[in-house]
């Protein structure tokens, strides 16, 4: 069973490794082990958090001199963000709520401006990714 709450699960674990400790031989290893276990799982949490803070903080420095409208911000916001599957003119019109067109006019300034590539698959299947600052993709 997983519960989605870091700071239940850690309460929960907390106080059966405690009983257990505190019914042996009040050898606190095993607790000790558990804890810095947790702690360094915790550091790697903070870690990959702060490296995509950092990733859309240097994106928007990057680019901060460039002009965008709210849709191509929109979108390009949910793409630092971790944006799940592939990103097509259907999803932007859906994301924006505009016609097809005016997806493909936003997607097409993104691409000249070298912000979007262009995924290898074509025609139909068209789909983008975000170029990170230095020309490699996201």
């Amino acid at each position: 069973m997983q519960i989605r709450c870091p700071t239940l699960i850690f309460s929960f674990a907390s106080y059966d490794i405690l009983e257990r400790t505190q019914q042996g031989p009040l050898d606190v290893t095993p607790w000790m082990r558990w804890f810095l276990g947790c702690l360094d799982r915790a550091f790697d949490g903070a870690e990959a958090t702060l490296a995509d803070v950092l990733r859309k903080a240097r994106f928007w420095e990057v680019h901060a001199g460039e002009s965008f409208n709210d849709r191509q911000r929109k979108v390009i916001n949910r793409l630092l963000d971790g944006f799940e599957g592939k990103l097509t003119s259907s999803k932007w019109a859906k994301l924006n709520q505009c016609s097809q067109d005016t997806a493909g006019r936003d997607i097409n300034d993104l691409v000249k401006r070298g912000i979007l590539a262009k995924d290898t698959a074509g025609g139909r299947s068209t789909s983008y990714s975000l170029r990170e600052p230095g020309g490699a993709e996201a």
